[in-house]
């Protein structure tokens, strides 16, 4: 018995790997399989790019960004967003809008609105400025200055402008008007003229109080700003390419 027993021993041993039972060796093969399929799922992943993430766009500006009396769907951020994505590009665009905000309130919360970082800021302040009055020279130097930290954050900026109604006189609608075209050109941004352009003055795009854009009138103005959205998006997706690891 002990003799049979010991050609037994022998044979199961000269079967199993050392330091494996019979039953281990099921085990230790799937072990094995695992890692080769891990091992390739890692190579695969490695050439795989990832995805970029979409580009931010703040809307930084007062109630005419903001929504004044509109849901959150149909104001100016939401409806550009909407346009942007079904003209292909991948951006959000975040609602930074305060109702009543002057350049200096804007300037004061800017830090706080750029945040964790953003791709391009549509910079649309000044017409609360110019309801008080505001001396068109502090208006400027206020705009000039958020546009210093928009840019000490790498983020590009568009200028939205506007125009002055005739309640300060000639001279200081001359002098406000000037504001925006004039800090375009020293600071080399491009420039939306007028934002309410095609809705200010239409009782079919405003609200009963004939100053805010209604729905439509949001989306006329999502509709009038878009195109020059998109190049500046176009320029900052062609930079982040450039920039991407080969």
């Amino acid at each position: 018995m002990s003799s049979i027993t010991g050609c037994d021993t022998e044979r199961a041993s000269s079967k199993t790997p050392r330091g494996a039972t019979p039953f281990e060796r099921p085990y230790r093969a799937l072990s094995a399989r695992l890692q080769v399929i891990l091992i390739l799922a890692l190579l695969l992943c490695s050439f795989v790019p990832a995805r970029a993430e979409p580009l931010r766009v703040l809307a930084f500006g007062d109630s005419l960004t903001a929504g004044f009396m509109l849901p959150a769907d149909a104001a100016f951020p939401a409806q550009l967003e909407r346009r942007l994505r079904a003209d292909g590009f991948d951006a959000t665009v975040i609602n930074a809008g305060v109702s009543g905000e002057t350049t200096a309130a804007g300037l004061a919360r800017a830090d706080f609105a750029l945040g964790e970082g953003v791709d391009l800021v549509i910079l649309e302040l000044g017409a609360n400025d110019m309801l008080r009055g505001v001396d068109p020279k502090v208006t400027s130097a206020n705009l000039d200055k958020i546009v210093t930290e928009i840019e000490a954050r790498k983020a590009a900026v568009l200028l939205a402008g506007m125009v002055a109604s005739g309640n300060f006189g000639p001279d200081y609608k001359a002098r406000f008007d000037a504001v925006f075209p004039d800090l375009a050109a020293r600071r080399g941004l491009p420039i939306y003229p007028f934002f309410l352009s095609g809705v200010a003055g239409d009782k079919a795009l405003v609200l009963p109080d004939g100053l805010h854009p209604n729905a439509d009138g949001a989306a006329r103005i999502a509709s009038g700003i878009a195109p020059l959205v998109e190049q500046s998006l176009a320029r900052l997706k062609n930079a982040r390419e450039r920039q991407a690891p080969q």
